[in-house]
């Protein structure tokens, strides 16, 4: 099992009725339902409405970044959508040490959609174990009611899957607020991508 994807797509969840739960290095504490109602997510910045349960690891593996909270319908390593709800600029989305040979990149307010797009290749291929990185595409679109972006992507890992990906978000009063859903390319991307696009739909920012 690929740990270092786990660790930075915070990842790490089992459905309630999966047979892992409660053993490995988890269990029935780790993890709490999301049902459908209006939730906040992150910081508290955003929210949105599940159009069915989904869970929620209660310690979020960005190493306590507040404003990243993290989802999953099917387990660990099938899919999960990130919510990135206010991180400011000058901030890492992961702690990391700055000895480190290899670095996420910060957010910077003034990152245009290119560059926002690069940080999350950095984030895969520096803490998730992608060995191979392709943008399919990166276009203009809503979101939160600003000018924002699309990002779609694909990867392979070290545990030799495809995973294929959709980040949508917009930096607003030089905040990145963003949400982000990656799953294996085989089933579950297409089967949970109408959530996801439910979900991005529904997102309000808090008044």
């Amino acid at each position: 099992m690929n740990r270092r994807i786990m660790i930075a797509l915070a990842a790490a969840f089992v459905l309630p009725a999966c047979s892992s739960i409660g053993g490995g290095e988890y269990g029935y504490s780790d993890y709490a339902p999301v049902n459908v109602r209006r939730v906040s997510v992150g910081n508290g910045d955003m929210s949105v409405v599940p159009p069915r349960p989904w869970n929620r690891r209660r310690n979020v593996l960005f190493d306590d970044v507040r404003s990243v909270e993290v989802w999953t319908l099917n387990g660990p390593l099938l899919d999960g959508i990130t919510f990135i709800s206010g991180l400011p600029s000058g901030h890492f989305m992961v702690r990391q040490s700055h000895r480190a040979d290899q670095q996420v990149a910060k957010f910077r307010a003034d990152m245009p959609p290119p560059e926002i797009a690069a940080m999350l290749e950095s984030l895969y291929r520096v803490r998730g174990g992608a060995v191979d990185f392709h943008t399919l595409s990166i276009q203009p679109r809503e979101f939160l009611g600003a000018n924002g972006f699309q990002f779609d992507y694909e990867h392979l890992d070290d545990d030799e899957l495809w995973r294929k990906g959709r980040a949508v978000g917009a930096v607003i009063n030089g905040k990145l607020y963003l949400i982000m859903f990656d799953a294996a390319r085989s089933h579950y991307y297409d089967a949970a991508l109408p959530d996801f696009e439910a979900i991005v739909a529904s997102a309000r920012l808090r008044a």
